[in-house]
């Protein structure tokens, strides 16, 4: 199956695509959406070297909720994750990689109606450092970010409002530095972050893929839609 090119007839659907990266080709799978100019989603995984794949179970179903709400959505192996080439980089080069999903993406799609990136642990913080380096983003999904272990001040300014979850018995990205973060980011102009906590789930949220599922579908139909009606309004 040729996987750098794809047929852009409305209601194509390729579950499996091997995409250029910086260090290698990178695998992914991804669905096309029957709608026409339908928005985009890029969902990224945790962290490789605690075996985050594009297959962990919250990234699969972040995955088939944008799918679900019609739109086009791709989530991916990161470099020497699964069938990936090249090695981890520490997040500089995951960062590089998910920049190149993304390429990938805007070549099938060059009249996407908008960009969502949306990442869970380690993936959350490639995904905010995405959303700094491409302003096309229109909103973002942050689940467990690391902020207890990685310095989440290049968010300044953070380009736009977005869904953060944690978890109240989450030892790895424990809540009160996500709340911190969410504090920092809600004090900048036109930034309006939508925080909700769980207070029974652990790093792996093992009961709550439903509520994170439902928490998604809330947050990005309001979003979009407050999106419409300015972009009408203009």
């Amino acid at each position: 199956m040729p996987t750098d090119a794809f047929p852009r007839s409305s209601g194509t659907y390729m579950p499996e695509v091997m995409f250029a990266g910086p260090d290698g080709r990178l695998e992914g799978r991804y669905h096309h959406s029957n709608e026409p100019n339908a928005p985009l989603a890029l969902v990224l995984h945790p962290h490789p070297l605690h075996g985050g794949t594009m297959n962990n179970r919250i990234t699969y179903a972040l995955y088939r909720t944008f799918e679900n709400m019609g739109f086009s959505v791709m989530r991916y192996n990161s470099r020497g994750v699964g069938r990936s080439q090249g090695r981890f980089d520490g997040g500089i080069g995951e960062i590089s990689d998910a920049a190149a999903a993304l390429d990938w993406m805007q070549m099938i799609n060059p009249n996407a109606s908008g960009l969502w990136i949306a990442g869970y642990s380690f993936g959350a913080f490639v995904g905010m450092q995405l959303l700094m380096r491409r302003p096309e983003i229109t909103g973002w999904i942050s689940i467990a970010p690391p902020a207890a272990h990685y310095d989440f001040g290049f968010l300044a300014p953070c380009p736009c409002g977005g869904l953060m979850i944690a978890g109240g018995k989450d030892d790895m990205a424990p809540e009160p530095a996500i709340h911190k973060l969410v504090d920092k980011l809600n004090t900048q102009k036109g930034v309006a972050v939508d925080y909700r906590v769980y207070p029974e789930a652990d790093h792996i949220f093992a009961k709550q893929a439903d509520k994170i599922t439902a928490a998604v579908e809330d947050h990005v139909t309001r979003a979009m839609g407050q999106q419409h009606m300015a972009l009408a309004a203009d």
